[in-house]
């Protein structure tokens, strides 16, 4: 496994507690994303190095850079059809390049337009954007904002294959560390090692409501 592991305990002392940031492990040329599927999906992803098979292209693949949010929707890799956990290591400037196109998937997280341009955006964007509270490993609320972005058309096409540097399987891992949240042992629990990520773009980062 590629990714830098480092315990939970001593990263929640460096995270910030509240504001919208995008935690992730990543560097100049790369960005960690994850995403839960089926067997049949999963494994065809895993031993192709690229999305196709069962994996549609006609509907929105939502990633999330964001490791414990991950396990919080996919319930540590136990809910139904969810069961391969996959850390898919991403183009930076593909990551990037899929926040300038975003448009915000609900209304009343957009600020500086009416409803109507909102409208007309989402109707023509193939890209969205979604804050959503962060959570705890044991799945508590915080007050801190977890991304999560849709890719549909175009997007999804260049995202299942080109954009794509690494695929991993980190279900093992995934199912070791559950062990250590359900025993309520998390000074034991080793998660990805993570860190706000801010653009050089300061556009970008103000159309995110990234906190700097």
């Amino acid at each position: 496994m590629k990714l830098e592991l480092k315990k939970y305990t001593a990263q929640i002392e460096e995270w910030p507690k509240e504001g919208y940031h995008i935690m992730a492990q990543y560097d100049d040329d790369k960005i960690i994303v994850y995403q839960s599927y089926r067997k049949e999906i999963g494994e065809f992803a895993v031993k192709n190095q690229y999305f196709g098979g069962a994996f549609s292209l006609e509907r929105m693949t939502w990633i999330k850079p964001n490791f414990l949010w991950m396990m919080y929707r996919n319930g540590w890799g136990t809910k139904e059809g969810q069961e391969v956990v996959l850390a898919i290591h991403l183009k930076r400037d593909a990551f990037e390049t899929y926040l300038q196109h975003a448009v915000y998937s609900s209304f009343n997280q957009v600020e500086g337009m009416t409803r109507e341009e909102w409208q007309n955006e989402v109707k023509s964007s193939n890209v969205r954007l979604q804050w959503d509270p962060d959570h705890d490993p044991y799945g508590t609320k915080l007050e801190r904002r977890a991304i999560q972005i849709g890719l549909r058309n175009e997007f999804i096409k260049t995202f299942a294959k080109e954009d794509i540097l690494l695929i991993e399987d980190i279900s093992d891992f995934v199912a070791h560390e559950y062990e250590n949240v359900k025993n309520n042992t998390l000074e034991k629990l080793m998660i990805p090692a993570e860190k706000p990520l801010i653009f050089k773009d300061n556009e970008l980062n103000k159309m995110l409501k990234i906190a700097i």
